[in-house]
């Protein structure tokens, strides 16, 4: 079915509009950009130039998407905003284009959930199944992995990384990278609190994947270890499984430095 476009609604011919899409009104699509099938813009929705929208994205009022980035060496480069299937966007969020300096790109993976005035700001990389609260907002060039879920009003970062299963609180702010299945908390003195249990179990992570990361959490900061040996330590007893090898190498990459207890 051809797209449904509000006549209050300005779409720029250079934009391609997908099958099925709709487009509320008050809603201005600049072009080139593309917005894939069955995609709904609801309405007041602002779309700017070299933006890729996916599928069945669900896309609230006076949301901003894919216009000029917040960042003072922004010259109007051809960067771009990539968003990809089936992510609800709620109303006021901010999503910018990546900068010349960077990678030139912001990403925005599938199925994410970003509820009310969240900002994702240039060249951040935001992954799959994450949720993100009312408010958070992420610096320039942050990754954020999958199945996160950032807490309403918080503050991660410029080059920060939040892991995989990665859970913060509200109101937590991260000036260093934040641990794959941990529960992190905290607004001057940022904190992780171990492995979240709770929503791991969610997730249908197993309880012998769950407790091997508990040992881990406890050989890594709970036994006065030294970090190489610590890190050497769940290498070596706990290192064949991949949830394991997973918190093991993010620590290992960090170029920040991890939030611990």
């Amino acid at each position: 079915m051809k797209a449904k476009i509000h006549p209050m609604s300005v779409v720029s011919p250079e934009a391609e509009i997908g099958d099925d899409v709709v487009i509320g009104p008050f809603c201005v699509v600049e072009g080139p950009a593309r917005i894939g099938r069955g995609t709904l813009l609801r309405s007041h929705v602002a779309v700017g130039p070299h933006t890729e929208i996916g599928e069945e994205n669900d896309i609230f009022p006076h949301a901003s998407v894919g216009l000029h980035c917040q960042d003072i060496s922004f010259k109007g480069e051809e960067t771009r905003l990539i968003i990809g299937d089936r992510n609800v966007i709620r109303e006021s969020c901010t999503l910018h284009r990546g900068t010349a300096k960077g990678d030139g790109i912001t990403s925005v993976g599938n199925d994410n959930f970003i509820m009310t005035g969240v900002h994702i700001a240039h060249d951040c990389i935001l992954g799959n199944h994450n949720i993100m609260a009312n408010s958070a907002s992420l610096a320039g060039h942050v990754e954020i992995g999958n199945f996160a879920n950032v807490g309403a009003f918080s503050l991660i970062h410029q080059f920060c990384r939040v892991g995989d299963h990665a859970f913060m609180g509200g109101l937590t702010t991260a000036s260093m990278d934040v641990m794959p299945f941990m529960k992190t908390a905290g607004t001057r003195e940022t904190k992780s609190y171990g492995v979240n249990i709770i929503g791991l179990r969610r997730r249908g992570l197993s309880e012998e994947t769950i407790q091997a990361l508990q040992r881990a959490h406890k050989m890594l900061f709970g036994m006065g270890l030294l970090r190489e040996e610590a890190m050497a330590k769940a290498t070596s007893e706990l290192g064949g499984i991949p949830e394991v090898a997973y918190l093991l190498d993010f620590i290992r990459n960090s170029k920040r430095g991890v939030i611990r207890g």
